[in-house]
């Protein structure tokens, strides 16, 4: 017989954090004034970048009519817009520098898509990303101070459905060595969209600033600018003629707003941060990215290893 003490193994205690899916009474048709019907966004200050046309003019005309403070920048301003290139950090920076008080959400709306050939900003960044991504991270990352003035600021990144199709890639993310796609250039730029809110997320929620980011779903705008008219038809939305379609699954620029602002100013969304969201305004399902995937988020878009080492290299890069 032993003489040994009798001992007790003690149960492990595992932690588990059960993530609850955001649902919401709206759909794929549901306009943005419709996500906005009895919502009073008066003194509310909201900035939406590319909102002269498109999606952004409607996210920016459903912000300013439920009673916001809108400032619409774009490259080639109107009146009572506001100019700011996102592919030219020192207009970014001037931008910045003008603004004084609270910001109480950031719509980064702005974007090209498919540049058929490669083209670079100043700073030798490839032009999609540049513009889709660097330099919304440079206006949001400035802005900081100014959305925790706000106390409760949200942060929406118009991504796309697109962020599917490749993770951002760290070894050539120039297309200096790799032979330039312009589909690729485009996915790797939304999917930076993403990742930027993930980091925004994980880093200033003590701020008060929120960020998630969403697949408005495909309208017709000035996005499709640099398609040629192979491309619109192979996509169903051209005809032999010329002359445009709109299948079923597009939606109305009214309609495709409606995810932006219901991320931007819908209570419903109060405290919700680091999601993604479908063009039916709801939130999409983490699925495996690649050629095969149709819906969801890819999970290297919301990659928190990746976010932090694209934060990493967005600050490098903006101090140069």
């Amino acid at each position: 017989m032993s003489d040994s003490k009798p001992f007790h193994v003690q149960p492990a205690v595992v932690t588990v954090t059960v993530v609850t899916r955001i649902s919401t009474p709206f759909d794929a048709k549901t306009t943005a004034a419709e996500i906005l019907a009895g919502v009073d966004l008066t003194g509310r200050r909201i900035i939406v970048t590319g909102g002269a046309s498109g999606i952004g003019l409607e996210t920016a005309r459903a912000l300013r009519d439920a009673g916001a403070e809108v400032t619409v920048a774009t490259r080639n301003p109107a009146a009572g817009q506001r100019a700011m290139d996102l592919s030219d950090l020192r207009s970014v920076r001037a931008f910045v520098a003008g603004w004084t008080g609270p910001v109480h959400a950031i719509v980064a709306n702005a974007g090209i898509m498919a540049l058929p050939t490669r083209e670079v900003a100043a700073n030798g960044w490839e032009l999609q990303l540049a513009t889709n991504f660097l330099g919304h991270f440079a206006l949001i990352a400035g802005l900081r101070d100014n959305l925790r003035q706000a106390g409760d600021a949200r942060v929406v990144m118009v991504s796309s459905g697109a962020q599917l199709r490749s993770p951002f890639d760290f070894d050539d993310p120039h297309f200096e060595r790799r032979p330039y796609d312009r589909w690729v250039a485009y996915a790797q730029s939304k999917t930076a969209d993403v990742l930027l809110a993930v980091g925004i997320a994980r880093r200033w929620a003590a701020d008060g600033v929120t960020a998630n980011a969403l697949d408005p779903g495909s309208i017709h705008t000035n996005l499709q600018r640099h398609l040629d008219d192979a491309t619109m038809r192979a996509m169903g939305a051209m005809d032999d003629e010329g002359n445009l379609l709109t299948p079923d699954r597009f939606k109305t620029p009214e309609q495709g707003a409606s995810t932006s602002v219901m991320l931007a100013a819908s209570p419903l969304l109060d405290g919700v941060t680091g999601r993604f969201f479908r063009p039916d305004n709801q939130e999409a399902d983490v699925v495996p990215g690649g050629p095969d995937a149709t819906g969801g988020v890819a999970a290297w878009s919301v990659d928190p290893v990746a976010a932090d080492r694209l934060w990493d290299y967005a600050l490098e890069a903006e101090r140069e």
